[in-house]
């Protein structure tokens, strides 16, 4: 990131500049207050996440500048201390989980006014499982000139996790956070192949484990790999680079990607709380307008730019891993066991594929996920679902800033959806179990999986009540 005194020159100039600029025109300063930034010293905060990228980029391509922020970005100690910063002010916005502002509305954790107008990206996370489970998986894994072929099913999983149940041994796992992405993936692998991963009944039981076969719980993002080398937990499931760490310290393998669980699967958002978007719209489409330009230039002519990005998130101050660790899975390869490396270019997508815009669509995938589980613990009707989403994720304020930048000439109209986007996809396929996911219809999709909650179904005295 520029340091501070060159921020502050730069800053000067820009101020300097546009005096200059309105004088030669006629103009008094507040002649332009209709597009003036209302603050323009911001402080965001990440996770050491590999899929932060579009905020370190921003900041060190000089995106936020361009836009005439000076931004100070600054990593959180976990996801909880993060939510509680944008909430209370310390910080600007963030880099949050994408269950993160719809849990915040729906008041599952801390009840907050929590909005997005921009995605991070697509994809990017990933299961592992220690060296010992991998082995004991490995007998029913389907093989094909040696090596196992992907995607890798839970199936080959399930006769381990009950030979632990029959010992009377808790089989446990790790997931960043319960409104994760992370949570919802590694449990929709589980279910899918007859693993129960537990249900949650709040507000009295929020462990999410009531009935479960494994038992998930939260470890932050960097402690993965010493969590599974200790033993603590037999798997995880975690972004980028912490599965890859795994197989270089060759503690464990990934056994699967979200991107093999489902195809082009939304990952983060940049949030920002409702009040702080209300009292500066400009700023926060100055600061939308940035990330695209940094989502853009990540996947620019085919990942072309993506070797400098991981010299820029191995930086100490961003996520600071091994630059060889970051490159594994971000210049399109990915290492499952040690030596099995293969191609898979759109494991980290943040601009193809419409990537940033925040598809309503996308939302409702994870409140039906958190009805499934049981964070929503009651019947809710389809319309429900949209306006709840509505609420929280801003597609109008994204195509302004994207407007903003075709008239600039940074981008082209064909950059983005159409005007017409009515911010819900069409049915999607390309999920692990085959079943097709309708964001129009989301208690048809709920009955369609044989493990968790759907129709009037609740969770009470610890077993799921009709």
């Amino acid at each position: 990131m520029k340091n501070t005194k060159t921020c502050i020159q730069n800053k000067l100039l820009l101020a300097l500049s546009a005096t200059l600029l309105m004088s030669g025109l006629g103009l008094a300063p507040d002649a332009t207050a209709a597009g003036k930034l209302e603050k323009e010293d911001l402080k965001f905060g990440f996770i050491k996440l590999t899929d932060m990228a579009p905020l370190a980029v921003a900041a060190e391509k000089g995106f936020f500048e361009d836009e005439g922020l000076f931004v100070q970005i600054e990593a959180q100690a976990n996801w909880k201390v993060l939510l509680d910063r944008v909430i209370n002010g310390e910080l600007d916005g963030a880099h949050m989980l994408a269950g993160q502002p719809l849990g915040a509305a729906i008041g599952f954790g801390t009840k907050a006014d929590i909005i997005t107008a921009f995605s991070m990206d697509l994809n990017g996370n990933a299961i592992t499982v220690s060296n010992d489970i991998w082995n004991q998986m490995k007998p029913h894994l389907p093989m094909e000139a040696g090596k196992p072929v992907h995607p890798i099913k839970a199936d080959a999983l399930k006769p381990v996790v009950e030979q632990y149940k029959k010992a009377g041994k808790p089989f446990n796992m790790g997931m960043v956070f319960p409104v994760s992405t992370h949570n919802y993936e590694l449990r929709y692998w589980l279910a899918a192949g007859g693993i129960k991963p537990g249900y949650y009944a709040p507000p009295q039981d929020i462990s999410g484990q009531i009935n479960a076969d494994a038992l998930l719980s939260v470890t932050p993002p960097p402690q993965m790999p010493a969590t599974l080398e200790a033993g603590t937990i037999y798997g995880y499931c975690v972004g980028e680079p912490w599965n890859q760490q795994a197989v270089f310290k060759g503690i464990g393998v990934p056994v699967v990607t979200d991107y093999e669980i489902w195809k082009n699967n939304p990952e983060k958002v940049f949030g920002v709380s409702q009040v702080w978007a209300d009292k500066y719209p400009n700023t926060h489409k100055a600061v939308v307008k940035a990330l695209i330009r940094a989502a853009m230039w990540l996947d620019e002519d085919n990942n072309k730019n993506r070797k400098e990005a991981v010299e820029i998130l191995a930086q100490s101050q961003y996520v600071g891993a091994d630059a060889e660790v970051l490159a594994n899975s971000m210049t399109g390869t990915f290492e499952y066991e040690k030596g099995d490396k293969r191609p898979m270019p759109d494991f980290n997508t943040f601009f193809r594929n419409n990537a940033t815009y925040p598809y309503y669509s996308d939302a409702i995938w994870y409140l039906t996920q958190m009805r499934r589980w049981g964070q929503i613990n009651e019947f809710k009707p389809d319309n429900w679902y949209l306006e709840t989403v509505k609420k929280v994720y801003r597609p109008d304020i994204y195509m302004a800033a994207a407007k903003e930048l075709v008239a600039e000439g940074k981008a082209k109209a064909s950059d983005f959806p159409a005007e017409s986007e009515s911010g819900i996809k069409p049915p999607q396929s390309g999920f692990i179990d085959g079943i097709v996911y309708d964001a129009s219809k989301p208690n048809d999709y709920l009955a369609k999986f044989a493990i968790g909650l759907k129709a009037k179904q609740t969770v009470s005295g610890g077993k799921v009540v009709e």
